[in-house]
């Protein structure tokens, strides 16, 4: 099951756009990610019905928010010269009943909830932590999780 580099290359030099190549058996839930030249895995935990050799699939959702989150929060305030010396995310997903669904057809609506604390250290006021918490919400994967998505599939 393994991706070669130069596979993950051809795979993704028929785009333009920079991509992502996700492989895995079908006999089972392991799956190999190659990102460029990075290579992650992904599975589910062995409660699941997986072997664990991975992040689950909403990990990676969390730690691309979380990433994106810290390094946006970094580069605004280096804009700024302000003192942040490290920023720390927690996140945690869940799904949660819609209470608001009083009306709704059917009574089993979940919503997705993503909960994200975080945690910044140096000297900062605290109009500069509330700045910077503003500034979380404008991070690019925070703004595609927020927005219309639109996912196009095809055979190939």
């Amino acid at each position: 099951m393994s991706v070669s580099h130069r596979e993950a290359a051809e795979t993704t030099s028929k785009s333009s756009v920079r991509g992502v190549v996700v492989r895995g058996s079908a006999a089972g839930f392991a799956q190999e990610i190659s990102a460029g030249q990075h290579r992650l895995k992904s599975d589910e935990p062995a409660s699941a019905g997986g072997t664990d050799t991975g992040a689950t699939p909403y990990d990676l959702l969390l730690a691309a928010l979380g990433s994106c989150t810290s390094m946006t929060l970094g580069m605004y305030a280096r804009r700024k010269g302000w003192p942040l010396e490290d920023v720390t995310v927690n996140l945690r997903h869940s799904k949660i009943h819609a209470s608001d669904c009083v009306d709704c057809e059917t009574k089993d609506v979940m919503l997705d909830r993503i909960e994200r604390d975080i945690h910044l250290t140096g000297p900062l006021t605290p109009e500069q932590k509330s700045r910077l918490l503003e500034i979380a919400d404008k991070c690019p994967v925070h703004r595609t999780l927020t927005s219309t998505i639109q996912i196009k599939t095809r055979a190939v």
